[in-house]
């Protein structure tokens, strides 16, 4: 097999800044997503990630930093996490990072945070991997400024 390399893509104004990193297992990705073809943008990036799954860092962190992404996004995102959660071995951690306005964030309640982790992880099943989701309350400047951690 061959070695599994990093991606590092720029943004656009329509595409997300993506940073995969294998040896971090950090998989990153800041800025908008809203393609006109997603399956372009992220097909590749769930191939990388059944790929890392077969040999992973002992915690791996899903970075969805974005301001905004449309609906067909949020299917990839879905695949994305499905994938991951297929990750295997004695104490394998998955977390996913989510960013929201400060204000948005003091707003949530818990409904929304149900809602939230079931359209990331409502519908996979036969996980292998303990998985957290970390909320982040970010600023105007898109630094974290409060957070919470959710263990699934």
């Amino acid at each position: 097999m061959s070695e599994l390399k990093n991606i590092s893509i720029d943004g656009t104004g329509k595409t997300p800044k993506i940073e995969f990193n294998q040896e971090r297992g950090d998989l990153i990705l800041i800025g908008r997503s809203i393609p006109e073809n997603a399956s372009l943008v992220y097909e590749p990036l769930l191939e990388w990630i059944n790929d890392y799954i077969k040999s992973p860092f002992h915690t791996t962190n899903l970075y969805l930093n974005l301001e905004y992404f449309n609906s067909a996004t949020s299917i990839w995102f879905a695949k994305m996490v499905r994938a991951l959660s297929k990750i295997t071995g004695k104490d394998k951690v998955f977390i996913i990072h989510l960013y929201f306005d400060m204000q948005d964030y003091k707003n949530m309640d818990t409904d929304d945070l149900s809602d939230m982790v079931s359209t990331l992880v409502g519908n996979i099943s036969d996980v292998k991997v303990s998985i957290g989701l970390k909320i982040h309350g970010i600023n105007r400047e898109r630094k974290t400024v409060k957070d919470t951690m959710i263990f699934i």
